[in-house]
């Protein structure tokens, strides 16, 4: 689509200036509250986006893998804070490039500035579509459209049939994804397994009734950039 060529040549022209830096697993790029300085890609690994509440509950908003852009900062302006925190979930290689240098090559490169422009509107789309599912229907719209973006973003053909989600994914990692508890999330789950909606294929989730998820969530069919987990 044009908007995705579009970030594809704004990674192109990023990764150009900045430097490479490798990140062990389990290390943060940044955490919530420190000076949002600098922008991310993704070249190797995976890194999570989310944030611990007061109560120490972490709640995932993102898995970035590669060519993702991590630390939405606002170019021209103060700056802000991060409101997340990105810590790697393997070991991850990233390009780094600074906001001054972000600036500058904003400044300078107008089919850049165009390319920043869609990627940040691509991003608060998702977010508002997250909001508005999780609004609409609570913890159900949760894991039901948390299920529909990581078919979306890591579903590939299973042996079967079904749509295996190729991610290795713990049941509270899952949870975090849905801003719910374990619990909450496993009884659900188990539902779900009950009715012959999924079905797991060595600790992974295949959806074998993607269609009943979608029928709940009265799916509005979003363009899958929109809806993802990425």
């Amino acid at each position: 689509m044009e908007e995705l060529s579009a970030i594809d040549g704004m990674m192109g022209i990023l990764k150009a200036a900045a430097c490479s830096v490798a990140i062990d697993k389990g290390e943060y790029l940044f955490r919530e509250g420190e000076p949002a300085q600098t922008l991310y890609c993704v070249e190797t690994g995976k890194v999570r986006i989310g944030k611990v509440t007061p109560d120490g509950r972490e709640i995932t908003f993102r898995i970035c893998g590669e060519g993702d852009f991590i630390g939405e900062i606002m170019p021209f302006c103060p700056t802000a804070p991060y409101t997340v925190e990105a810590k790697a979930s393997e070991d991850t290689r990233v390009a780094v490039i600074p906001k001054d240098r972000l600036e500058e090559l904003l400044y300078l490169e107008h089919e850049l500035s165009i390319a920043y422009m869609k990627w940040m509107g691509i991003l608060q789309q998702r977010t508002q579509s997250k909001f508005r599912d999780l609004i609409l229907h609570g913890k159900k719209g949760a894991l039901y459209s948390t299920l529909i973006r990581m078919s979306n973003s890591y579903g590939i053909p299973a042996d079967g049939g079904g749509i295996l989600i190729d991610l290795d994914l713990t049941n509270q990692e899952l949870a975090n994804f849905c801003g719910m508890t374990r619990e909450v999330a496993n009884r659900m789950l188990s539902e779900l397994r009950r009715n012959n909606k999924l079905r797991m294929d060595n600790g992974k989730i295949v959806l074998t009734d993607i269609g009943f998820l979608r029928d709940a969530m009265h799916c509005e069919n979003c363009p899958v950039e929109i809806c993802s987990i990425e």
